[in-house]
């Protein structure tokens, strides 16, 4: 696995396009699996993710042929995976669980691996299988789901990514209508239920916490392109605003940001909507408050970034980690270059306006790893990011490229990297 090397960078300026969402493509790629004819897609990134969920399709028995930044899948006849050793690197390897549970009748898989950043249980992908009459049981570290799905009224006590997507691609097979209260809002799940709508699904409420499902006989082919990825555009905002810099981030949906981007205009930052994408200016000068959200709340995976961010802000800046307990452990590494963070459970006060200092540090999440590297063009001195989980390149398509192309130095070296 590679590891990154970040020399000071000067003001960042210019433009980048943003790549398609990993979060998006993820749950579409898994629903390809609901119909026998062909999906399209378009603009697929290049990620470490998005090549295990393709294999996961293969294992399952999906024909899978790339051209270029396309991909097509076929799923003529599809099996469970059962205990690949793929599902245990990746969290969202889950996600073909509603799928094969609503085309096939049953479905039996290894539990899923990914970041370990905390607890990710599944007990609301399966207690919502269960109200769709699907019988399910733990055996060791397998899950078995098995029996005709059919329309429910479903509860999630908590507003599940995972949970809502799963459910909602069970639901558009099964016999019946279903509803979801208390969904997940995410432009992720709304995505995948248009890609949905594309195939022939009938889905009312999309983009809301009440999903209303119609299940359908079957679905048919679709040629879709995702959308872009809100979490690196938020990322290569917060360069922007270490950097004092001047960028374009093509393709961006201000929209899909508007928590990140009160914080960012709060500090300091001129933002302005163009018709290619959104425009940033400046630095961030003010501290911040940011207290982590479900969605249109400010998201967890931008915690990491901002907090770099606060570190440069002159004054307390307090961040509060509602979704995942193991979300501070970045705090360490930056506290290796000199930030000045006190972490007391859930909350990291933050005294910023030291400079920070390149030092050797280590990648321990996926989020973690692109926040080190911004924190890394704002150093004094090289900074060495050790990436042994491959952590960067699960999430981010050449984000070293993306941050070289604004004017940045840094070098991507080892195995991989070559």
């Amino acid at each position: 696995m590679p590891h990154y090397l970040i020399h000071p960078s000067p003001r960042l300026s210019g433009e980048v396009e943003i790549s398609t969402s990993k979060n998006a493509v993820l749950p579409i790629l898994a629903a390809s699996l609901l119909t026998r004819e062909e999906v399209i897609l378009h603009r697929m990134p290049q990620l470490t993710d998005t090549r295990h969920m393709l294999e996961i399709l293969q294992v399952c028995g999906a024909e899978v042929q790339k051209e270029g930044s396309d991909v097509r899948i076929r799923a003529l006849a599809i099996d469970s995976p059962r205990e690949n050793p793929l599902l245990r690197t990746m969290r969202a390897s889950v996600l073909v669980l509603g799928p094969l549970a609503a085309r096939n009748g049953e479905c039996l898989l290894t539990m899923p691996g990914g970041c370990a950043i905390g607890q990710r249980p599944i007990d609301l992908h399966l207690k919502g299988l269960q109200k769709l009459g699907a019988r399910v049981e733990l055996d060791g570290g397998a899950v078995s789901v098995s029996g005709r799905l059919k329309g429910a009224n479903i509860y999630l006590d908590f507003p599940s990514v995972g949970a809502t997507e799963n459910l909602v691609m069970a639901a558009v097979l099964a016999k019946g209508v279903t509803r979801i209260e208390n969904a997940a809002k995410e432009p992720e799940i709304a995505d995948l239920c248009c890609f949905l709508t594309a195939m022939g699904a009938r889905i009312a409420g999309i983009g809301t916490n009440n999903i209303m499902i119609e299940g359908v006989e079957r679905l048919h082919g679709a040629e879709y392109t995702p959308i872009p990825d809100r979490i690196e555009a938020g990322t290569l905002a917060c360069a922007c605003a270490l950097t004092d810099g001047s960028v374009l981030l093509s393709g961006a949906r201000s929209n899909h940001m508007r928590a990140l981007l009160f914080k960012l205009s709060e500090s300091g930052v001129i933002l302005q909507e163009d018709a290619k994408g959104l425009r940033l200016r400046g630095r961030a000068r003010h501290p911040m408050e940011a207290r982590t959200l479900s969605y249109p709340g400010f998201p967890t995976d931008m915690q990491a970034p901002l907090m770099v961010v606060a570190t440069q802000t002159h004054g307390l800046s307090v961040f509060l980690e509602t979704i995942f307990e193991n979300r501070f452990m970045h705090v360490v590494e930056l506290s290796r270059m000199g930030a000045q963070i006190r972490v007391e459970g859930q909350l990291a006060l933050i005294q910023g306006g030291k400079p920070l200092n390149g030092a050797s540090v280590t990648a321990t999440d996926l989020r973690a790893a692109a926040a080190l590297m911004l924190a890394g063009l704002i150093a004094q001195g090289d900074t060495r990011i050790d990436d042994a989980g491959g952590h960067l390149m699960r999430g981010y398509e050449a984000l070293e490229g993306k941050l070289n192309a604004l004017g940045a130095n840094v070098q991507k070296m080892g195995e991989e990297a070559m």
